[in-house]
């Protein structure tokens, strides 16, 4: 199984983030689990001083890029955020509907990660049970909600960094 522990995500300095915003886009489906994620990612955001987090709820993962692009667009050029994260689970069941779904979520993000000025951290647990996605949602398997804050903390200070 993959862990923070595993790479030095959760052993590094606090990367200069100053008067961040960051938009979490999280999304309806398993809502019990993808609460446990939205409120480790925000408690991390809130650790490290980021000035505003922006949450707003979509249906399903399905819809994330949608409303990640669709925010941005709608925001004036001094109100864009500086990364966008993306929060949801997708438990497979007994269709292909699981593949589906993550694929197109998968896809979505990576294209919006090379057309945007800023980073959207993929935060999307796709488990093969409850358990599983319990287990990565501040479980023995960690917490991907506070690691994808972590990653958005530090796509900020490098995306600020290549900027200067």
């Amino acid at each position: 199984m993959a862990r923070a522990a595993n790479t030095g995500l959760l052993k590094t300095e606090n990367p200069d983030i100053g008067n961040a915003c960051v938009v979490v886009i999280r999304t309806e489906w398993n809502s019990a689990i993808v609460d446990e994620l939205e409120k480790g990612c925000v408690d991390e955001l809130q650790q490290h001083k980021v000035k505003k987090i922006i949450t707003h709820t979509v249906p399903g993962a399905f819809e994330i890029p949608f409303a990640v692009l669709s925010f941005l667009q709608s925001a004036t050029p001094r109100k864009r955020p500086d990364a966008f994260i993306a929060l949801a689970c997708v438990i497979r069941g007994e269709t292909a509907h699981f593949d589906y779904v993550c694929k197109a979520v998968t896809e979505g993000v990576l294209q919006l990660n090379l057309s945007l000025p800023m980073p959207t951290i993929f935060g999307v647990l796709m488990a093969e049970n409850e358990k599983q996605a319990r287990d990565r949602a501040g479980g023995r398997g960690g917490h991907r909600g506070r690691e994808a804050a972590i990653t958005a903390l530090k796509m900020i200070s490098l995306n600020r960094s290549l900027k200067k």
